[in-house]
């Protein structure tokens, strides 16, 4: 019952001071809602993007030139290397080396903007196997049709645009047969998306897609590629035709030593793994940073308690006069930091919460993102418990400055 009871007049002391109490917990409410948003934000964008991996199968694998970057630095030696070329394609190609392949498309990504008639707009424009787009991701041209081998072998200048690349280029005008330029050159727009958004790690809506050997001729002026993706028979066999690819481009590029490698190759397990790393660590680190405003927020609730222990001298001295111990005093106290805190850290967990749903909210209907709202029960049971250790460590300094005040002195305070 003592126990009971001074939490009952913790919270009494608390309600008298409405206002002061609100403003005490504003870095706890702070840093709560940021951890909450952090977590709930890093699942959503986690989801989004395995989904959008698992959406190009177990099958695929992808060949990338230069070594497997290691760090932030590496990033760019690897999109500058030129060590994947057509004498790859052609061996990876060879059934005696890749018995497992059951279709392969090299790709080059052109820099720059499609112009029409004036109207310019800068899409990600790609040198690729068109059909490939919708044997993989199961698209196909909304008006017109994909360009085919016989176009690449032929270097044809031809182009299938995405749905927002025709409505900025031509607007309601019909694009089929039209010319568009990519670098001052010509090219026939023979076919049109439909409307799809982000697939994988690219936006189909804003793509321009021409066939590879027409880009390295005539726009990039290189015989090198950014990538090759490769298509096994069955999700089953990827790894084993991984194996097969490695010791294929070794071959071709004069490779003994396997630490040499001038290229590497991802897979979806590898791709879903280095997602999950990544997002890890930035959330981790991002928790931390915020983790600073609940110092900063403890801080604020010790000052408080520090002034409101000075404030209520004469009622610590009554208290004790009337039979109150150290102990029922320093309870008092800390009940009142700890009921402060976790109050603060339930505020903070619905108005993360509330954020986050605002924030996926309007990512789907506004951008157009397969964005899943993700309650973070873990950060919520985590944040509560936080806040109230907060304000136990804090509050215990003022509580057991305010339980060794002597009640005489303490009733003679003015």
């Amino acid at each position: 019952m003592r126990l009971k009871h001074s939490f009952k007049t913790a919270v009494i002391g608390l309600r008298t001071n409405k206002s002061r109490s609100g403003l005490t917990i504003l870095g706890i409410v702070i840093g709560i809602t940021s951890i909450m948003m952090i977590m709930s934000v890093g699942q959503g964008a986690e989801n989004l993007i395995l989904n959008q991996i698992s959406g190009m199968g177990a099958e695929m694998v992808v060949v990338r030139p230069g070594r497997e970057p290691k760090g932030p630095t590496d990033i760019m030696d690897t999109m500058f290397s030129e060590s994947l070329k057509i004498r790859d394609v052609e061996a990876l190609q060879r059934k005696s080396n890749v018995p497992d392949l059951l279709e392969i498309a090299p790709a080059v990504i052109i820099p720059g903007s499609v112009s029409y008639l004036g109207e310019t707009f800068r899409p990600m424009i790609f040198g690729w196997k068109a059909e490939f787009m919708g044997d993989i991701f199961q698209i196909y041209p909304e008006k017109g049709i994909y360009f085919n081998e016989i176009d690449i072998r032929q270097k044809a200048s031809v182009v299938v645009i995405g749905a927002k690349v025709k409505k900025e280029l031509f607007g309601d005008e019909d694009a089929l047969g039209k010319n568009i330029k990519i670098k001052n050159r010509n090219f026939k727009v023979i076919g049109v998306l439909p409307p799809k958004g982000q697939i994988a790690f690219f936006n189909v809506d804003e793509t321009v897609i021409l066939p590879y050997t027409t880009a390295q001729q005539y726009l990039t002026g290189s015989d090198h590629f950014n990538e090759i993706m490769l298509k096994a028979r069955s999700p089953e066999v990827a790894a084993r035709m991984v194996r097969d690819i490695e010791l294929t481009l070794r071959e071709t590029h004069g490779i003994t030593d396997p630490s040499k490698d001038d290229f590497y190759i991802v897979t979806q397990k590898g791709m879903i793994d280095q997602v999950n790393t990544i997002i890890s660590i930035l959330t981790i680190f991002l928790s931390s940073v915020v983790a600073i405003s609940l110092v900063v927020g403890g801080i604020g609730v010790m000052n408080i308690m520090l002034v409101s222990v000075t404030e209520r001298t004469k009622e610590i001295g009554l208290r004790k006069a009337l039979g109150a111990t150290d102990r029922d005093i320093m309870t008092q106290f800390i009940g009142e930091a700890i009921i402060l805190t976790a109050v603060g850290g339930l505020v903070g967990i619905v108005l993360g919460a509330g954020l986050s749903f605002l924030i996926s909210f309007v990512l789907t209907n506004f951008f157009d993102l397969a964005w899943e709202f993700s309650f973070p029960v873990m950060a919520a049971i985590l944040g509560l418990s936080v806040s109230a250790f907060v304000g136990l460590v804090f509050g215990f300094y003022p509580a057991r400055q305010a339980s060794k005040k002597s009640p005489i002195e303490a009733l003679r305070y003015e």
